[in-house]
């Protein structure tokens, strides 16, 4: 087991109890409860004979330390922060550097030499604490209220494996658009993560025919900059017509299909947060129904793109290791998937100049507004209407209605 230290609350009440014993020994003995002290505290002789012969409390500072980080890292972090729509500070605290470069280019902040120091000084901890002072008062948003077993059979149950680091190896699921109750048609949105790198991928279908799983398919292939090697999903039984089969056995590089064991969700582990803390933390759980709000969606979707993969910090599980108690998980510094794609060294020198380029020209404080109003927008639509049949076709990329 590693090494465990006393704080400095448990130094002083050790001291204290040992301090009746200490006034009581002799010159022989009070030397041998001092070396054990020092073992135990790491504490000096010499502090430790005053802590044991006067008051072992601790002292306020007649003089508290003065701010370090002032008024400029303050609005440097409020600007930052509110840009990568308020991660955590373990995300944010690697990528503030670049982050704060950029919005200065986008005329967000005033990049100051001394507050761009400071930035790349500073700590996970003091960021956490600015971050939770700053945003005490800031405003908050109004969150937008045909199976064969046979096709099942033909594919393997896996699980793709944490320390995975080749890009490409898809985990996939459906979010439910259904509100309250699934009785009727109403829209899903499929996502796509890479394990490797956590790219994401989303798009928008109503109902989950073949046509409109093919088509969210193809939405989420013709964006990703890397081929897809390996779909791994549950155990859905729209992921396993044969019709979707037949269409994943005509692409050019014919990806590895794979499942989750049943009722485990945590195979599809990924997946499954991005589920909540991407679609769900932007959408809601309001029911969603009409071609006109997918279509809405979709659109959504390409700026929701843009905004996670290149300006979202994500952490990676670099290891982890059990040590006679509970696994311990150690995660890498937190990088955009963008940075890891780049990385891996999957990209070719073309992607990624394009990339780096369409990075360069987004504004992300004005994309997560952007954001934000086409939720609204999407919510402000007419829902469906009992009777009205809706138009599927309508929702469909132009090449495949």
């Amino acid at each position: 087991m590693p090494e465990e230290k006393l704080n400095i609350d448990e130094r002083f009440k050790l001291i204290r109890i040992t301090s009746r014993r200490y006034g009581k020994a002799g010159r022989a003995e009070k030397s041998k409860i001092l070396d054990h002290l020092v073992e135990q505290t790491g504490v000096s002789r010499k502090t430790l004979i005053r802590r044991l012969n006067g008051a072992c409390v601790r002292k306020r500072r007649k003089r508290q330390r003065g701010h370090k980080y002032g008024a400029g890292v303050d609005d440097a972090l409020r600007v930052i922060s509110e840009s990568c729509n308020y991660i955590c500070a373990e995300r944010l605290q690697p990528n503030l550097v670049w982050l704060a470069r950029h919005l200065d280019r986008h005329s967000e902040l005033t990049l100051e030499p001394e507050v761009e120091e400071l930035l790349g000084q500073i700590s996970t901890a003091t960021v956490r604490r600015i971050l939770q002072r700053i945003h005490q008062d800031r405003p908050r948003r109004r969150r937008a209220s045909g199976f064969s077993s046979d096709a099942r059979s033909q594919i393997p149950v896996r699980r793709i494996p944490w320390d995975t680091r080749a890009p490409g190896h898809f985990e996939v699921d459906l979010v439910f658009h259904c509100g309250p109750q699934a009785s009727g048609e109403f829209v899903y949105s499929l996502v796509m993560v890479d394990v490797a790198t956590g790219w994401c991928e989303c798009a928008a279908l109503l109902g989950k025919s073949y046509r409109g799983m093919s088509d969210a398919f193809a939405r989420c292939l013709m964006r990703c900059p890397v081929p897809v090697l390996e779909v791994h999903t549950d155990n859905g039984s729209e992921f396993f017509s044969a019709h979707l089969l037949n269409f994943w056995k005509e692409r050019a590089q014919v990806p590895e299909l794979s499942r989750s064991r049943p009722y485990r969700k945590n195979d599809n582990r990924y997946v499954e947060h991005r589920n909540g803390a991407l679609v769900r933390a932007w959408l809601g759980h309001d029911r969603i129904d009409t071609a006109q709000q997918t279509i809405a969606l979709n659109k959504l979707y390409t700026r929701l793109w843009l905004y996670f993969n290149f300006f979202q910090p994500v952490m990676h599980l670099a290891h982890k290791h059990w040590d006679g108690q509970r696994v311990v998980r150690v995660h890498d510094t937190a990088r955009t998937p963008f940075d890891r794609m780049v990385q891996a060294g999957v990209l070719s020198a073309a992607q990624t100049r394009e990339l780096a380029a369409l990075r360069d020209s987004c504004n992300p404080r004005r994309l997560r507004d952007e954001l934000w109003d086409a939720v609204m927008q999407l919510y402000d639509m007419q829902p469906a209407v009992d009777g009205v049949t809706e138009d599927v076709f309508a929702t469909l990329l132009p090449s495949r209605h």
